[in-house]
């Protein structure tokens, strides 16, 4: 019986061991070794089955989305680093290149981010203050228009909170010769005065937000109808007996019609004229003026006191509009590109400046233009203008319109109506000898292009250079890049009678106007108009057989009105 029993447990070991043995040889886990850079589900930088990866084309990359048999840990595309995001000033750790690429992040090989933009220290902003980091003190400082001031020397949020608390403003009093007086200042500053203070000057007293004219204080400060402006402040302020700054200016505020006025600290939202569209400009009554929307403290005629918010537009500027303070624009002599740049001309810049319309004149002969654009702000439409070096130089080297108007590399615009060979070209010009509608055994140089002729065509500089032709060298080479010799073909009867046969186009006036056109555009050449209004017809000449032709008055009046 007792050897039974052990047979029994035995043989059930056996039979346990082997459906354990079945069973591990036919159960199979999911081995995720593939780094998907995108899921099907739409998850990024995801360990998954090849089956799960979304290798649909990427509109970024216009390529495939990647699917690499390995960790993403161990891939470029998906490997940890730090977001910066400047739009709302944050960093993030720990995430994928591609990841931070979609959300138009700045990607730094530092998961932690351990890079400057990250670190963290002490955004002061007015009498406020925050712990965080520089990306998001700029983005904050931006918000409210404020210049960054990031203290990194500051380690943790109390001692930052501790700074903000020292910028607070008020009422610095304390007895001096026997007087209790008092100062509006911070409280830094109050405190500061006690370690200077002399014999005859007791312990000072700080009450935030408090005026040195409050009642409540007993000081010897008094109000008066007298104003102020501050340093580095917009507003108007009233001024008390001791010369401290009270309230902004406000003639129904005096103290005869509201004491309470004299009290405390009323912040800019609170005073008179705060969501004024003129920004209380030239206001006799309200000092709230706001330098982003046009006005700042100025010497002018008040109800009470000598200053006023000074308008800081310019109006009837060189042009004849009216521009708000900081904006810029451009001013021109005369036509303005597509090959049009009076000789001599110069481009431009005007600024306004706190009311003043100030001229900064772009690199002379061209070689620099003035390009302006608007831009939408919270207070409207904002232009701004600068000067840029003019990209003219291998326009004549471009023999595609594609080329030619890459506005990225260059400045020139397209003439599908001409063709330039490229004989004085910098490049080879293997590739235009067999352009459609070129016969090149008529002519070298700028020629027509035959009807129809699709792709050919001539780059010119956009905005003409301005060149030296009193001096050798560059600029007899600039304009004869605009000759063209041209072979016409004609027949002769039994009289003697000739008749044009082929390529009749350059003994026709109106060829000689375009071709001039061309000329101008290349640069200070051929026949134009300078800034003066004199028109010269001294940069051109026409020959046929050697021989140069015969122009008329009224042909030279074509040109001048065609030019």
């Amino acid at each position: 019986m007792k050897n039974k029993i052990i047979l029994i447990i035995f043989a059930s070991l056996l039979i346990s061991y082997s459906i354990a043995m079945i069973l591990s040889e036919t159960v199979e886990w999911p081995s995720y070794n593939f780094c998907c850079e995108k899921t099907k589900n739409d998850a990024w930088c995801q360990n998954s089955l090849e089956s799960n990866c979304d290798t649909s084309i990427d509109e970024l990359t216009q390529s495939s989305y990647r699917a690499t048999p390995t960790s993403c840990d161990s891939t470029s595309y998906c490997k940890l680093g730090c977001c910066i995001d400047s739009d709302e000033g944050l960093c993030m750790e720990n995430s994928p290149q591609r990841v931070c690429q979609i959300s138009e992040g700045t990607w730094v090989e530092d998961a932690k981010c351990n890079v400057p933009q990250c670190t963290l220290g002490c955004c002061l902003i007015g009498d406020q203050a925050s712990f965080s980091t520089l990306t998001r003190c700029k983005k904050i400082s931006a918000l409210y228009g404020l210049n960054t001031n990031f203290k990194k020397d500051i380690k943790n949020e109390a001692d930052c909170i501790m700074t903000a608390y020292s910028q607070d403003k008020g009422a610095c009093v304390y007895e001096s010769d026997g007087q209790k007086t008092c100062r509006f200042i911070t409280r830094q500053e109050c405190l500061d005065t006690n370690r200077t203070a002399s014999s005859n000057m007791s312990k000072t007293e700080f009450f935030k937000d408090y005026l040195c004219t409050a009642d409540e204080l007993a000081a010897n400060c008094g109000p008066t109808t007298e104003t102020m402006c501050l340093s580095g402040r917009d507003e108007v302020y009233f001024k008390d007996t001791c010369g401290n700054p009270a309230n902004i200016y406000d003639a129904n505020k005096v103290y005869a019609k509201d004491s309470s006025y004299w009290k405390k600290i009323v912040p800019k939202s609170a005073s008179c004229g705060y969501k004024s569209s003129t920004a209380n400009k030239n206001s006799a009554t309200c000092g709230n003026c706001n330098y982003i929307t046009g006005s700042i403290c100025g010497k002018g005629k008040a109800t009470y006191g000598d200053y006023i918010c000074k308008d800081l537009n310019c109006y009837n500027t060189e042009n004849g509009n009216s521009y708000r303070n900081g904006e810029s624009w451009c001013v021109y002599q005369g036509e303005v590109g597509n090959g049009r740049d009076l000789v001599g001309s110069r481009h431009f810049r005007h600024v306004c400046v706190q009311g003043e319309e100030t001229i900064e004149p772009c690199a002379d002969f061209r070689n620099e233009v003035c390009k302006e654009e608007k831009m939408s702000s919270a207070y409207g439409n904002f232009q701004e203008a600068g000067c840029r070096i003019n990209r003219w130089n291998d326009c004549i080297d471009q023999f595609t319109q594609e080329d030619c108007e890459n506005f990225d590399k260059r400045d020139c615009f397209w003439n599908p109506n001409y063709f330039y060979d490229g004989s004085k070209s910098q490049n080879s010009n293997a590739s235009v000898e067999k352009a459609e509608g070129v016969n090149e055994s008529i002519g070298t140089g700028i020629m027509k292009t035959a009807n129809g002729s699709n792709g050919t065509g001539i780059c010119l500089p956009y905005y003409p250079p301005g060149l030296k032709f009193w001096s050798s060298g560059d600029a007899k080479a600039v304009c004869s890049l605009g000759n063209s010799k041209q072979i016409v073909q004609f027949t002769e009867d039994f009289f003697g009678e000739k008749t044009c046969e082929s390529n009749c186009e350059p003994l026709n006036p109106s060829w000689v106007m375009d071709l001039n056109q061309i000329c101008v555009s290349l640069g200070d050449c051929g026949a134009y108009s300078n800034i003066a209004g004199v028109y010269t017809d001294d940069g051109y000449v026409w020959k046929v057989n050697g021989k140069k032709q015969s122009i008329t008055q009224g042909f030279v009046n074509g040109l001048e009105e065609y030019s």
